[in-house]
């Protein structure tokens, strides 16, 4: 094969063939058959360098707290899996367990471990929110063995699972940051951290999916999925690309058995920097907010539409005084483009928008009718989560974790119902037991213990009722299917 003809076969099947054929040219002494075990030697030194130019900047997170243990909950155990029990409280997301009936109430000292990385020399470090959250102390260990008790909480954002803690010192190792737009299926990761307390542990595998939201472990979901081996006490630490740069923060897996089964979530870095740069300047995270909920244009929503293709998603609900309803979008609106970029999905463009500062103009493009809109919105500031206090502080819906309101003629009309039947779920608090129970938006309650309800004041004053016995039995409908429903209370 002479060399134009190699550069017209690489102009068709891409660059990946001629790395390959170069590798073989470029080791005749080798022969054939030891050619592609130099390329996978190559390659595992490109894992090594990685990894061990990451290792120093990785850092085990051990955080403490005293819990105050009742009969109904249950006493300490052995360390459990922090993944996929996002809201509960610690003693539950960390330790699991059983205490025999009858006993007094009793406070344990509880220990969970974590892991994190340094992202500036003065100290700030990146990890989860269930990490660190509602814990009495945080201790950070370094690769180098310099521990820091007492590390400093900046600040957390349950919405996203992002934290942002601090170590006092001067020129800590460094983790450069990635860009995780670039990030694509197919590409090799790593991550490290300390699963089950086994410091320094390093994992490989490739991305599987990107943009991966609905997975219910936070409000805010574009996860970055990969089979590198994620396990708990990964939670925090950092994935990174080929480069050695993080393009992502290790948080869940999804599991059967409680450990490792192919399928971890990393949350993107840009989205966490985004979050990070905002906890750090004022501890909280503020979010731009339309006050709509809409949902995905499918094939079979754009015929039921009349629209001729599937695109943009489709507003279903516009709360009152909300800039959405301010700018003048209707229920119905098919909101096909924000500033000039096409929304691909409802998560998607929930995400965008959340992203930008409260203030901020966006320009929409929207079909009404057939007829194309341009509207200009101005973003409010989305409500903030409100922190858990007892059951007095709480609306009565609020203790099971969703919010409901009254089933109007258009949204009955969207979600093939009739109006009073009942009320819809507005909102299901990620982590909540209304979430646990896979309640979630747009679905109908039709009755409290067995109480038939028709408005929002009927459903609060049912759910009252039944705070004494600490769960309540709902009648839930989605689509054509009704199940009750049984949800304790918070």
């Amino acid at each position: 094969m002479n060399a134009h003809k190699v550069i017209r076969y690489v102009s068709r099947r891409g660059l990946a063939h001629l790395t390959v054929l170069l590798a073989v040219l470029c080791v005749p002494r080798l022969g054939w058959a030891q050619a592609p075990a130099e390329a996978a030697k190559g390659l595992s030194r490109a894992f090594s360098a990685a990894a061990q130019g990451a290792m120093p900047a990785v850092v085990s997170i051990k955080v403490e707290k005293s819990v105050e243990v009742s009969s109904m909950m249950g006493g300490p155990s052995q360390l459990n899996d922090p993944f996929g029990q996002f809201g509960d409280d610690l003693l539950r997301r960390f330790f699991g367990g059983r205490m025999p009936q009858g006993q007094a109430p009793r406070k344990y000292h509880q220990e969970g471990l974590g892991s994190g990385f340094i992202i500036s020399e003065d100290g700030y470090i990146l990890t989860n929110n269930h990490v660190v959250a509602d814990v009495d102390k945080i201790t950070v260990v370094l690769k180098d063995g310099r521990t820091f008790a007492n590390a400093k909480l900046i600040g957390t954002d349950p919405e996203s699972e992002v934290a942002l803690i601090k170590i006092e010192g001067h020129n800590f190792p460094v983790l450069p940051m990635g860009d995780s737009s670039k990030a694509d299926i197919g590409d090799w990761v790593i991550a490290i951290g300390n699963p089950f307390g086994l410091n320094e542990t390093v994992t490989v595998g490739v991305i599987s999916a990107v943009g991966r939201s609905n997975v219910r472990i936070a409000a805010y979901e574009d996860f970055i999925q990969t089979d590198a081996a994620i396990n708990p006490g990964n939670s925090g630490g950092p994935l990174i690309n080929l480069d050695g740069q993080v393009i992502g923060i290790n948080t869940a897996i999804l599991s059967e058995s409680g450990g490792y089964m192919g399928i971890g979530f990393a949350i993107p870095i840009n989205m966490a920097r985004t979050i990070e740069e905002q906890l750090r300047q004022g501890g909280k995270v503020s979010r731009g907010y339309l006050g709509l909920y809409a949902q995905d244009v499918t094939p079979e929503r754009a015929e039921l539409l009349g629209l001729k293709e599937p695109a943009g998603v489709v507003v279903a609900q516009i709360e009152q005084d909300s800039p959405a309803e301010k700018a003048g979008l209707e229920v119905q609106d098919v909101i096909l483009e924000v500033n000039g970029k096409k929304v691909t999905s409802y998560d998607v463009f929930r995400n965008e928008v959340a992203m930008l500062k409260p203030g901020s103009r966006i320009e929409l493009r929207v079909l009404r009718e057939d007829k194309p809109l341009e509207l200009t919105v101005t973003l409010g500031e989305r409500p903030a989560v409100t922190a858990r206090k007892g059951p007095a502080a709480q609306k009565p819906e609020q203790t099971l974790g969703l919010t409901v309101q009254n089933l109007t003629k258009d949204l009955a009309n969207q979600f093939s119902y009739r109006v009073g039947e009942g009320v819809i779920v507005s909102d299901v608090a990620p982590g909540s037991p209304a979430a646990a129970k896979g309640i979630q938006q747009g679905d109908l309650i039709v009755s409290v213990n067995r109480q038939n309800v028709t408005s929002v004041d009927e459903f609060a004053g049912a759910v009252q009722q039944s705070r004494k016995s600490g769960k309540v039995l709902l009648l839930v409908r989605r689509g054509n299917v009704s199940q009750f429903v049984i949800v304790p209370f918070e």
